[in-house]
Formats: structure tokens, C-alpha cells, sequence
């Protein structure tokens, strides 16, 4: 059996990774020059620098897992950190190094930033998601859950908030709750040990899976810079797919779902959902290499920025996630606006002078997680055609966990259906 797969991102990755491990001959096909997709490290002015910040957890466990079967080591290329929620206003809420549940009381009772009254009814809150395995009776808005749920305090506008906005890459008021309940489960709610760790790269994201996965998939044919043109089922008898007039048995299509339809042999077989998608802008500054954050990652409350992540050797990431006014300043004034947000936090003066910065921008990093959205299924009406990307994952929002345990799952489609 042969087996193409057509996308070098996360997804592919993870699929091609998982039939090569399996002995099944896999060619995997990238339009682009470089492996990783929407993230990986990107070559700029200031050096090599993530086409975006991707947060890992320790619930992660399918990507590390695909981090150690082709020799790149967690513990070598990640930080780990045990969860701390910081904003610029005085909020902190700090995870001990406990097992859960008993992690999360603490964090919260001693939380500053916050009443005591706000905090029970939180601790309360949390309890009856866990109760109900985070189950909501419908989908609705992640503002109009909290408002049903009492969620007005504090804790609303320090955590819950920007959480959501982080990890949906879509404002509350449009965000599925259903979807942030399910990532609240595997993080805040989990009753697995460092589930809620941070986990951020010592290097760029190509050193955690693209650039060790490419060296471990040598052996089988990687073809970047090469985009597929056609794709059709053989009718001649023998079966299988013809990739660019090349045969395979099956095919897993790891592609964003905006270039799904291209490559489709009938769209009117499989209606597509319709997705609306989300930016993500990331302003990267090189400040003095002895200035650091407090904590390597920091929410920005009453600003332009959202997040801020501390990349070691002055260099801070000011990540804007979903669309906002960000979008229409020019990259000089972004930057000077998220400067003066910034340089407070590193004990720098409001007046010092703008250092070296970089904008990467994407316009479509991910699709709005609204509530009651489709997604796209993983199996198609075609035998041997299967389809995998974060976009297919109904567990989770736009992540590259979710990418990776698609692809994994479509490998072993293919290797069900051989």
C-alpha cells in the first residue's frame, strides 16, 4: 500500500510520522518550502522567530509523545512552568506544583486581584463543570455563559476572558462555551498531573516537531515546494488515487479547509462547513538581553496587547489574537502603542526609545470558534480518501494538538482500510 499525504503541517506530520512507523511507503507533499504550516520558524530581519506564538501544555501529551518517537526531546527543547495567569494590573493566579485538584484551590485562594467572594463562587462553578463532565444543555456565547453561571466578577475580565481569547483565537462574545468548556477540562479540570503546565520552546517551533520530523522521514520521499494540481480516483480498474498522475492507494488530505475544495473530486458529495476565520498578529521586539518579564508570559489588561511572551535574551513576543483595532494601525504604530504597554513591565522608562521589531501577521491563523459550528469530517464518501487538520478535531479549537491527534487519527483510518 502506498499513501500520500498532501500538507506539511502539524497534521500531516503527525500522519506521515504514524504510517512510516507502521511500514506503509507515505510520500508527503508541501506547496511550501519548509515543513511546520502555520507554525514554524520563519526567517526575518531579527533573526529566526515563530510565524506565531503557540502555547504547549502538559495535556499535550499526543504531540510530545510524536516528539519523542522521532528523537526530539521534550525535556531538552521545552520549558516547563507550573501554570501562573498574570496581567500588568496586579492579577496573579499561580498554580502550586500540587497534584489536582488541590492545585487549583490553592491557586485560587491565594489569587490577588480579586475577592474572596469571587473566588468561591468560582471554586464552586468549577466543581459543577466537573460534576457535569464539562457538558453544557447547549452552546451559546462564552459572555453569555458566564453571565448565566454569576461569572461577573473579577476572575471574568483576569481569567476567564482572556483565556478564552488565547486559547479560541475568538472574542467571548462569539466564542463557543462548549468548546472552552472542553479546553477547561483538559487543563484547569484535568485530575492529570502537570496538565496545566506551561510548556514554551527554548528555540523556535521547527526544533519541536517540523525540522527532527523531516530528518526522521528522510528515508520516505518529502517533497516541499510542491503543490498538488489534481487529484482523481482511478477508474481504470487498479483502484486507488492518482496524485498529479501519480498512483497512491489512499490519500489523506492535511490542508487547511479553504483549500479542501480544490482538491475535492465533488464538492456537492461533501458540503464543506462554512468557516469564518480569525487572525493572529505577532510583534516581536529585541530589547537589551538583560531585560526579562517577571513571568514568561503576561496578559496585558486595558491596552492594544493581549499577551506577551518572554523569549529569553530580551526578546518579548506581544501576541494580538482575533480581529480588534490592531488591525488597522500601521506596523510603526502597533509597535510604538505596544512599546509603552511594554517597558513599564520591564523596568524601562515610558520615553525610551523604540528597539528593534518585527510583525508577522496571519490572516487566516485560525477558524472562528463560534458556537454550533461544523466541522469538517475526517472520513469522505471516496474510499481511501480521508481528510486531517485542526479544523476536523471537534474536541478542540484551532490547536496544534488538535491537528496532531487528527492526523493520527487518519493514519489509522488508512491502516483500518488497507
Amino acid at each position: 500500500m502506498k499513501v500520500a499525504v498532501i500538507g506539511g503541517g502539524w497534521a500531516g506530520l503527525a500522519a506521515a510520522i504514524h504510517l512510516t512507523a507502521a511500514g506503509i511507503p507515505t510520500t508527503l507533499f508541501e506547496a511550501g518550502r519548509h515543513l511546520g504550516g502555520r507554525a514554524r520558524q520563519a526567517h526575518t530581519a531579527l533573526g529566526p522567530l515563530d510565524n506565531g506564538q503557540h502555547i504547549l501544555l502538559g495535556a499535550y501529551e499526543s504531540i510530545l509523545a510524536l516528539m519523542r518517537q522521532v528523537g526530539a526531546n521534550p525535556e531538552q527543547l521545552l520549558d516547563r512552568y507550573p501554570l501562573q495567569v498574570r496581567d500588568n494590573q496586579g492579577f496573579c493566579l499561580a498554580l502550586p506544583d500540587w497534584p489536582p485538584p488541590f492545585n487549583l484551590a490553592k491557586g485560587l485562594l491565594a489569587a490577588k486581584g480579586t475577592n474572596l467572594g469571587d473566588k468561591l463562587r468560582t471554586a464552586l462553578w468549577m466543581q459543577g463543570l466537573k460534576f457535569r463532565r464539562f457538558r453544557l444543555k447547549q452552546d451559546q456565547s462564552v459572555s453569555q455563559w458566564l453571565d448565566a453561571a454569576g461569572q461577573t466578577g473579577p476572575l471574568r475580565q483576569r481569567l476567564w476572558e482572556p483565556l478564552c481569547l488565547a486559547a479560541l483565537n475568538t472574542a467571548p462574545e462569539q466564542a463557543s462555551a462548549q468548546i472552552f468548556a472542553q479546553v477547561l477540562r483538559d487543563s484547569l479540570g484535568s485530575s492529570q498531573g502537570g496538565a496545566t503546565d506551561l510548556l514554551l520552546p527554548k528555540g523556535t517551533l521547527s526544533d519541536l516537531l517540523p525540522t527532527p520530523a523531516q530528518d526522521w522521514l528522510s528515508k520516505n520521499r518529502i517533497r516541499t515546494g510542491q503543490r498538488v494540481k489534481q487529484l482523481y480516483r482511478d477508474t481504470s480498474g487498479a483502484g486507488g488515487w492518482q496524485v498529479d498522475q501519480e498512483p497512491f492507494d489512499q490519500v489523506i488530505l492535511a490542508l487547511a479547509p479553504q483549500h479542501l475544495a480544490a482538491l475535492l473530486p465533488d464538492t456537492t458529495a461533501l458540503p464543506l462547513p462554512d468557516y469564518d476565520f480569525e487572525p493572529i498578529g505577532t510583534l516581536y521586539f529585541q530589547y537589551p538581553a538583560h531585560a526579562k518579564l517577571p513571568f514568561p508570559l503576561l496578559a496585558l489588561q486595558g491596552g492594544m496587547g493581549q499577551w506577551l511572551v518572554d523569549r529569553g535574551q530580551g526578546c518579548i513576543a506581544a501576541s494580538l489574537s482575533g480581529h480588534g483595532t490592531w488591525e488597522q494601525l500601521s506596523t510603526s504604530d502597533l509597535a510604538q502603542a505596544l512599546h509603552e504597554e511594554i517597558a513599564p513591565q520591564l523596568g524601562l522608562s515610558p520615553g525610551s526609545s523604540l528597539p528593534p521589531h518585527q510583525l508577522i501577521k496571519e490572516q487566516r491563523a485560525t477558524f472562528s470558534c463560534r458556537p454550533n459550528q461544523a466541522r469538517c469530517p475526517q472520513r469522505t464518501p471516496w474510499p481511501g480518501l480521508w481528510i486531517a487538520g485542526d479544523h476536523c478535531w471537534s474536541d478542540y479549537p484551532a490547536t496544534l494538538e488538535g491537528a496532531v491527534r487528527s492526523g493520527l487519527h487518519a493514519a489509522r483510518l488508512c491502516l483500518e482500510n488497507r
